[in-house]
């Protein structure tokens, strides 16, 4: 009599989505209010604070295991309201950053075919050295007036 009051009853549950399509969905509707980034930096701070592991919360979310531990770091330290701010230009400045108009002035005046005559020339002027790539997104760059 037992085994009868200890039985589940009702209708069996249905089996859950799989994990990972739903924190996609949850992303992507997140994206209609804030960037891809901080949508899912909201949802991994959401999985640390649940207690999902590292490794978990960076194939539920894509967010690399070094960020997760930023993420932490930063709710640990109760720097939580920092991780809501996107920010950019963390990189290292182009070489040519403060002498772009110069080297447009100059390929104004003399006539310069190929992007090496324009590495060459910009290695003799400015003595910077420039790849035969990185001139032509210059080129392009000083072309479209950026």
């Amino acid at each position: 009599m037992n085994e009868r009051n200890n039985a589940k009853r009702g209708r069996p549950a249905k089996p859950m989505l799989n994990a990972g399509f739903i924190m996609k969905a949850v992303i992507q509707f997140l994206q209609m209010f804030m960037t891809e980034t901080l949508a899912k930096r909201i949802v991994s701070v959401v999985l640390i604070a649940v207690d999902i592991p590292n490794p978990h919360i960076t194939e539920l979310t894509g967010i690399s295991d070094r960020s997760i531990w930023t993420i932490k770091k930063a709710i640990h330290s109760g720097d939580i309201d920092n991780l809501f701010v996107i920010r950019s230009g963390g990189g290292r400045p182009g070489k040519a950053k403060g002498i772009e108009s110069a080297i447009a002035e100059e390929l104004e005046k003399n006539n310069y075919h190929t992007r090496q005559q324009v590495a060459d020339m910009i290695q003799e002027r400015f003595g910077i050295s420039m790849s035969v790539s990185a001139v032509g997104k210059l080129l392009k760059k000083t072309a479209s007036g950026g």
